[in-house]
């Protein structure tokens, strides 16, 4: 019986199939509109996400700055200065943090012959390249030997060998900060830099060095990753253990500034999450709209029992949603790269949006279609079910 009434359905739909023709056009249109928006979600999400890779997703960094509260005695307005005690007080207070980093920076003059720019110089613990996800485009980058033996070894940035060298191999060359001789042991391949930020131009060199420039007694700031922690806790351990070593109130949030590159990637990840919910309602009520279609097409046939209005609009929805998954992969390539940080910064090519077709927003998608498909085939059907025969043959 049943193969009797997909026979009959099928004949249906045969025989008006510009109708057929038109509502799994518009099924293919709204499931193909629900994978792009949510493609589209996925694409953002990544891109925020490498935009904090590109910049050390795990990184942590610890400034001094001036108290706000009075504390032991001391009135506001107290200048904190980090020292190398507060290093060991963070490595033993602050549990799973892989590395801890001293820095030191100045704006220096820096010559190669002839060429003479201004260009920024920090003086850095060579675990910072692991903390800033820093990529060695030629050469090598700092190590702890370099450090300890206070050698005069320098990393540039992409943009300041261009500047300085103008083509020419810099590794093995010799460069002048302040008038101190240095040798150029590496070059950094190209970060992404926003307008005249530094991220290019910057010169490492070992923190122990930087005394040759500027006084390291007193730290610049410090840094670390945060690999496996609790966010709020890091901060307040943080807060806490350099609190009791400077007598500042811990609650006194102008007495110490703490960035938390992962903290700053979780609230992104709540905007994208929200922004993945919208775009599947849009996506939804776009392929709702396309259900009310196969509703509407149905309709007409008011003899047809349930089974046989369900099989049609199951049969109209399924290959609707196959011609919009297909749709949906030929426009996430042929859309190829959206332009995104790209815009705005240089290097940033893989910050851009890209439509990720997942097997999850797949999916999701399906899912979406079935309980569309039901739906638009079950509200006919069931007025074709519970129609009056003498009223059926009176209309037909």
């Amino acid at each position: 019986m049943h193969r009797d009434l997909l026979k009959q359905a099928y004949s249906a739909m045969r025989h008006d199939l510009r109708r057929t023709l038109l509502t799994m056009a518009g099924m293919a249109w709204g499931i193909a509109t629900v994978v792009l928006l949510l493609s589209y979600g996925n694409g953002f999400g990544k891109a925020i996400q490498t935009i904090f890779e590109s910049f050390g997703a795990t990184a942590v960094g610890v400034f001094p700055g001036r108290t706000s509260q009075q504390a032991g005695g001391n009135k506001a307005g107290v200048q904190i200065r980090f020292t190398n005690d507060d290093i060991e007080l963070l490595r033993n207070n602050v549990p799973l943090c892989r590395h801890v980093v001293r820095m030191l920076q100045k704006d220096s003059t820096v010559q190669n012959n002839n060429r003479s720019f201004s260009f920024p110089v920090m003086g850095l613990d060579p675990s910072i390249q692991e903390i800033w996800n820093l990529d060695i485009e030629l050469g090598r980058f700092l190590n702890d030997a370099d450090n300890m033996q206070h050698g005069l070894y320098a990393v540039i940035g992409s943009e300041a060998r261009d500047k300085l060298f103008s083509g020419m191999p810099a590794v093995g060359e010799s460069i002048r900060i302040d008038g101190v001789t240095f040798e150029v042991i590496g070059v950094g391949a190209p970060r992404m830099q926003e307008g005249d930020n530094d991220n290019n131009r910057a010169v490492y060199i070992p923190y122990n060095s930087m005394d040759v420039l500027k006084d390291n007694h007193y730290l610049d700031g410090i840094w670390m990753d945060s690999a496996g922690l609790n966010h709020d806790k890091l901060n307040k351990t943080i807060r806490e253990t350099l609190a009791a070593a400077h007598s500042f109130k811990a609650d006194d949030q102008r007495a110490v500034f703490v960035f938390d590159a992962q903290k700053q990637l979780l609230q992104f990840g709540i905007i994208t999450m929200a922004l993945k919910v919208l775009l599947a309602f849009i996506g939804t009520v776009t392929l709702g709209i396309g259900g009310i279609g196969v509703e509407k097409a149905l309709g007409a046939r008011r003899h047809h029992i349930l089974f046989q209005f369900l099989s049609e609009a199951m049969v109209i929805t399924a290959a609707g949603g196959v011609l919009g998954i297909i749709l949906s992969y030929a426009v996430s390539i042929m859309a190829g790269r959206i332009t995104f940080y790209s815009a705005m910064a240089k290097h940033a090519e893989a910050a851009d949006i890209r439509l990720i077709v997942s097997p999850m927003i797949l999916l999701v998608a399906t899912c979406i279609l079935a309980v569309v498909g039901v739906i638009s085939g079950m509200v006919p059907a069931m007025r074709a079910a519970n129609l009056d025969p003498i009223e059926a043959l009176r209309y037909e």
